[in-house]
């Protein structure tokens, strides 16, 4: 398997799925040069990387033939399975020496069948979920945890350092999504945190950006109070990161949970909780509409709440 560092303008890239924060990501390495082949379910949604000079390919199957390194980002681990190992994936279409590369959150035992079915083909996979939501996509400050073989991580360095800011080799395949899930865990128990701190300031009488300033810089500072308390603040329930995927990425750690012997209340609150926002109708929005679903069992329309 190919071990040599990859080269803008002469090594060839695929990338498969252009959703949040595939785009973003795909339009980086456009940015350092790569030429990139992109597919995606809805070819519209492409439409500002292919006039960037993308070039459009109809399956996954035609990305691999045409790339020597294959990202993909999707939805669900159904999406995966078919981009990776269906009879128009990925790697029916791979060749030896190829890297193929599933950015998607999913199931650390798919990434270790794609890895076995890889490896009998002479290709390298690499399982490397990422965090940062639509901003760290937007801006290259993505944190991104790779499993699979060091040498072809190693060999991915520029298009990483072209994505990301945190690029940690976590262990074989399978380990990027198990550290993705420990991530997912502590996100899930930080959200309850911040929509219920929130509700707790307004209903109180806080003026809440005011009592932001002074919470976000001591100990309960998070990512998640920076970023999405002030788009709760303002009403802005646009998707970072949708709903629908983190149920689906805590119904996995539950899961794994499950497998390991592990007993996890906290998780299981967090995922029945968003179970209550997806039926709300927000599973499309981002993971802060949980403030919507919380208000609302106290009585509170947040959306028409006075300040």
């Amino acid at each position: 398997m190919k071990t040599d560092c990859v080269v803008p303008g002469k090594t060839r890239l695929g990338w498969i799925g252009v959703g949040v924060m595939g785009a973003s990501m795909c339009g980086h390495l456009i940015s350092a040069g790569f030429e990139v082949s992109v597919h995606n379910r809805t070819r519209s949604k492409a439409a500002t990387l292919l006039a960037r000079g993308a070039r459009w390919v109809d399956s996954p199957k035609r990305a691999a033939e045409q790339s020597d390194v294959v990202f993909s980002i999707v939805g669900y681990p159904d999406d995966v399975r078919s981009v990776m190992l269906g009879p128009d994936g990925v790697l029916a279409g791979s060749r030896p020496d190829m890297i193929v590369v599933d950015m998607t959150t999913s199931r650390p035992s798919l990434a270790v069948e794609i890895a076995e079915a890889a490896a009998r083909q002479g290709v390298a996979s690499l399982d490397a979920p990422v965090s940062g939501g639509d901003v760290g996509a937007r801006e290259a400050k993505l944190s991104i945890m790779i499993g699979g073989d060091r040498a072809a991580m190693d060999a991915l360095q520029p298009c990483w350092r072209a994505m990301g800011t945190t690029i940690v080799h976590q262990g074989g395949p399978g380990a990027g999504q198990h550290a993705k899930l420990v991530n997912q865990i502590l996100i899930a128990g930080n959200m309850i945190g911040l929509c219920e701190a929130l509700l707790y300031g307004y209903r109180s009488g806080l003026d809440l950006p005011t009592v932001l300033k002074s919470v976000v810089s001591g100990a309960a500072g998070s990512w998640s109070l920076s970023n999405l308390g002030p788009r709760i603040i303002a009403n802005r329930f646009e998707p970072g990161f949708f709903v629908e995927h983190f149920v689906k990425d805590m119904g996995i750690a539950l899961n794994e949970a499950q497998r390991l012997g592990l007993c996890l209340p906290g998780l299981a609150l967090a995922h029945q909780l968003y179970m209550a926002v997806q039926a709300q109708g927000h599973g499309r929005d981002g993971t802060q509409a949980l403030e919507l679903a919380l208000a609302r069992m106290s009585g509170v329309d947040w959306r028409n709440r006075r300040s």
